[in-house]
């Protein structure tokens, strides 16, 4: 486990997931009796970190030296949570010792270098995963069942609101490390979001067929962990318009300046010619039709109709564990038993393209075309990029 020491490897790849399948005695595999215990190998940078780490949690490996541990058969599988820039060449090393590999996201800085990332790994015939937490969360798992029994009906469009006031760190401590708002070290609101609402809407809506983006820095200064003020290089905020296949138009902001007036940090509206759904990481409310009620335009008249009180919640039918958790243990039998596992490499891939499309979409002011990605040879607008011998824009119906 490379990185366990920043906030999203200890607390939830660390203790939330990995310490916690050690201590509930492993993962449970598919003839509901055989379990498989996990047992953590700490890397990183600190020794000292590492040390205190391994000594509140009772864990027994640590090293700074990441080769050697690459090099020592007992570490069957390699889990990354560095920063970004640091994350490809890592991998890459990870795969040339021969480990399935669990990543978060993005996989990489650019999209070629994470397409290389999924060739090298087919190459080498080593198993892959990426985090797609969100899809394993109580209300998207709860709008994934409305999806597949037809709730809908015919989806027309989908709405959503990401973000919260990350503060600037003069009167009050930032709550995200200072690198996320400078773009020369991988930070950018786009990078980090447009990868999780790829894979949120290709698995429940349809794949991303189109972007059409603006991005900005709307805070242009920022205090960093020292105390010391720097320029916010990177977006912090991203308003988009995504068109999927079958025809769904999704509106989705992303921001770090933004002061929330919702139920909960992220929120998506899905309407369809049955009903609609308001969905959160957690809540579910629905609307079908024949209970929709009958508003009237009128701009001279107060509207006193309680519009809140004609939704209905979906219960929870089923104890919903971490999100983090589960999908470490789908991976963990994906690598023990060959268990299906579709959000690989080629999955990161895909997420970091929809990020830079979305990228040169603002820049450009286009709405752009988002290829299909494959590992297949002769696919030239993939074997391009991967080479990085073309722009974006080049390899896409820009518009």
């Amino acid at each position: 486990m490379n990185g366990v020491s920043g906030r999203m490897g200890y607390r939830q790849h660390l203790v939330r997931s990995i310490l916690a399948i050690r201590e509930q005695g492993g993962v449970l595999l598919a003839d509901g009796e055989t379990r498989v215990q996990v047992e953590p190998m700490l890397v990183g940078r600190s020794e000292k970190k590492l040390a205190e780490l391994a000594a509140k949690h009772g864990i027994e490996h640590y090293s700074t030296d990441l080769d050697a541990v690459l090099a020592d058969d007992r570490w069957q599988v390699y889990a990354d949570f560095l920063v970004t820039k640091a994350r490809a060449a890592a991998i890459t090393k990870a795969i040339a010792a021969g480990k399935a590999i669990y990543t978060e996201k993005p996989t990489a800085e650019s999209y070629a270098d994470a397409l290389e990332l999924a060739r090298l790994a087919q190459d080498a015939g080593v198993k892959n995963g990426v985090v797609h937490d969100k899809l394993y969360l109580p209300g998207l798992r709860k709008l994934k069942r409305l999806v597949d029994s037809g709730f809908f009906g015919r989806i027309l469009s989908v709405r959503g609101e990401f973000g919260y006031w990350v503060f600037e760190g003069d009167w009050h401590p930032s709550q995200r490390p200072s690198w996320n708002y400078r773009a020369e070290d991988g930070g950018g609101i786009v990078v980090d979001m447009f990868p999780h609402w790829n894979y949120v809407l290709e698995n429940l809506f349809g794949r991303v067929e189109s972007v059409y983006a603006t991005a900005v820095t709307e805070i242009p200064e920022r205090v960093d962990e020292k105390g010391a003020r720097y320029a916010a290089t990177a977006d912090d905020a991203a308003y988009a318009i995504f068109e999927l296949e079958g025809g769904i138009t999704v509106q989705l902001n992303s921001s770090w300046t933004t002061r929330v007036n919702r139920d909960e940090l992220v929120e998506f509206q899905v309407d369809g010619t049955l009903g609609s759904a308001v969905v959160g990481l957690f809540g579910c409310k629905i609307q079908p039709r024949n209970a929709t009620p009958k508003p009237v335009w009128n701009p001279d008249l107060a509207d006193d109709h309680d519009y809140a009180q004609d939704w209905i919640e979906v219960p929870t039918t089923e104890e919903f564990e971490n999100g983090f958790k589960t999908q470490w243990e789908d991976f963990l039998r994906h690598v023990v038993e060959d268990a299906p596992n579709a959000y690989d490499f080629l999955a990161g891939a895909r997420g970091m393209l929809l990020a830079e499309l979305g990228l040169e979409s603002s820049k450009t002011g286009r709405r752009i075309d988002v290829p299909e990605v494959t590992l297949a040879e002769g696919d030239e607008a993939t074997d391009a990029a991967a080479a990085g011998t073309t722009e974006p824009s080049e390899l896409t119906g820009a518009r």
